[in-house]
């Protein structure tokens, strides 16, 4: 006959069955059939009986369950009304209540009750920051229902193939119309005036002298102090950032962001205007690739797109001015002057034009092809500024922007050593005596340029993940403007992090946060005068870190 259990109570209690039980129904199953299996015993059951042993008299039994419950308290209740049945229970059953006893003593010294509860408060998914932009999400339509032509007694509709498109067709993205662009932010009302406030904090004049420099020590300890909060992350644009800056204002944290479509997104931390700080602006239509406030004129932010536009939007005028305009691929551009009037731009077919914003119309002072490949980025020398670090498709140049020729421009330096694509390169803040570069063989390399070699030698290579893949932007080390020998790099390793290293290699601080960090900040940036870093990601937020 088979083996069944009764379940008496409905409780865990039931299920624990001991092995005298188990023992008993093989009994009657191996009789019933020879051909049964043998029985398992079960998990948590107590040990199993030796040979011979004779079972505990009833007496012997019951003064065991008064000792248990003298002991455990919690099951006070339980044990009482246990013990006022055990008059007319057999000695079987119990043991088989005793045995009951040490499993619940047991499962409540593991605490799975509680752990599942912590593991689940531990595994729940952090929410997003709900500061800035929020993504209004369209009404869904509702169509009316589908019914076949035939339940209709209609005819069947001839539909006809569109025309095969030639392979000399080529699908051209859209772009702004040129001239200037009024700045009407895209996140409110229709004629809505900038707020006064904005234009007073882009109007601020940055401080010109330069500090003295911190020893590492000093550095570091600083470095500790910033932390991030809650106020300090917010949704400035609607998808991934590729490019940030920070305004160079010193009483304010006042940023610029530019995202995949085109649109550029200004935040300031504690200022209320637009959604929770957030002016969101459109003047471009594809991935804001560069952006960099005047050092000469605050108010001024210059915006190159892959679009083929450079613009620049005067907080003045309240509009975005042409500044320069190709057909499509504008890349990376720097200062190539001091009242920032004279731009680098680099395109991605390996061209580099110079730009004079003080010429009429949006075409270039010259032209310049260096690479036939490539072209990702550009950087001047700060003090010796005709001197300009291009990042080609396997190493790095250093052109004489004087000397530069239509067609094979000699470079006065090289940075070698790269086995794959370079995704930046910058000079040194201060001196220009250095030159980082980013490179997607996963190592951050420091060259010296302090006395412009044929080939700069090679300082430092500090290893570094720079797979971010096809959905997240590449990670480049940036210089602190303030401190001569240290950069600033996002990670890929986990817990999320942004990372600060010396020239030298080592790792000075790591800037983390468990409870406002959890995605790659991709883009990062210093401040140019206070303490102060900013991190971008890919879902168009901003987590700025501060003192």
């Amino acid at each position: 006959m088979p083996c069944k259990f009764q379940i008496r109570d409905g409780s865990i209690n039931e299920f624990l069955f001991t092995w005298q039980e188990v023992a008993a129904q093989t009994k009657l199953v191996q009789k019933s059939s020879p051909t049964a299996l043998a029985s398992k015993c079960l998990r948590y059951s107590p040990p199993l009986p030796r040979a011979g042993a004779r079972h505990r008299s009833k007496k012997h039994i019951m003064e065991n369950i008064q000792r248990k419950e003298n002991e455990d308290s919690s099951h006070s209740e339980n044990s009482d009304a246990e013990v006022s049945n055990a008059k007319g229970l057999s000695a079987y059953e119990l043991e088989r209540l005793e045995n009951i006893r040490k499993n619940q003593a047991f499962l409540s010294s593991l605490k799975l009750f509680q752990a599942s509860k912590d593991l689940k408060q531990s595994s729940a998914r952090r929410q997003p920051s709900k500061r800035g932009l929020t993504r209004c999400g369209k009404p869904p339509v509702v169509l009316p229902s589908r019914r076949s032509l035939r339940l209709q007694n209609k005819q069947a509709e001839v539909l006809t193939l569109p025309p095969e498109p030639r392979e000399t067709e080529v699908v051209k993205q859209t772009k702004k119309p040129p001239g200037p662009l009024p700045m009407e932010p895209v996140n409110m009302a229709e004629g809505s005036p900038l707020p006064p406030q904005f234009l007073q904090l882009c109007s601020e004049v940055s401080p010109r002298e330069r500090g003295v420099e911190l020893d590492l020590k000093e550095y570091c300890s600083l470095l500790k102090k910033m932390r991030i909060s809650e106020d300090q992350v917010a949704k400035v644009v609607k998808e991934r950032i590729f490019s940030a800056a920070f305004h160079p204002a010193s009483t304010s944290l006042l940023m610029a962001a530019g995202d995949k479509y085109g649109k550029v997104g200004i935040w300031s931390v504690g200022v209320d205007w637009g959604e929770d700080g957030v002016l969101l602006f459109e003047p471009h239509t594809r991935p804001v690739g560069c952006l960099a406030f005047s050092k000469a004129h605050p108010a001024q932010l210059l915006s190159l797109s892959y679009d083929g536009s450079l613009r620049c939007m005067d907080v003045e005028k309240g509009a975005f001015d042409d500044v320069y305009s190709i057909e499509d691929g504008l890349k990376t551009f720097d200062f190539l002057s001091h009242d920032c009037a004279t731009l680098v731009v680099g395109d991605w077919y390996g061209n580099v034009a110079i730009v004079d914003r003080r010429t009429p119309g949006t075409s270039h002072e010259s032209l310049h092809s260096l690479d036939p490949k490539v072209l990702r980025c550009v950087s001047v020398h700060p003090l010796q500024q005709q001197y300009v670090a291009v990042a080609e498709s396997r190493e790095v140049s250093i052109y004489d922007a004087r000397c530069l020729k239509k067609t094979r421009s000699q470079p006065v330096s090289q940075l070698q050593g790269h086995s794959l694509s370079i995704s930046s390169c910058y000079f040194s803040p201060c001196t220009g005596n250095r030159v980082v570069t980013s490179c997607m063989d996963n190592y951050i390399r420091i060259y010296d340029t302090s006395a412009m070699m044929t080939e700069a030698p090679l300082m430092t290579s500090i290893s570094h993940d720079m797979r971010t893949g096809r959905w997240l932007s590449k990670l480049s080390a940036v210089w602190d403007p303030k401190q001569e020998d240290c950069l600033l790099v996002g990670s890929m390793s986990r817990p999320r992090r942004v990372q600060v290293f010396h020239e030298s290699g080592r790792l000075l601080h790591i800037f983390k946060d468990d409870e406002h960090l959890s995605t790659v900040l991709s883009v990062t940036a210093f401040h140019p005068s206070r303490n102060a870093i900013l991190g971008g990601n890919a879902s168009g937020r901003l987590h700025v870190f501060s003192d």
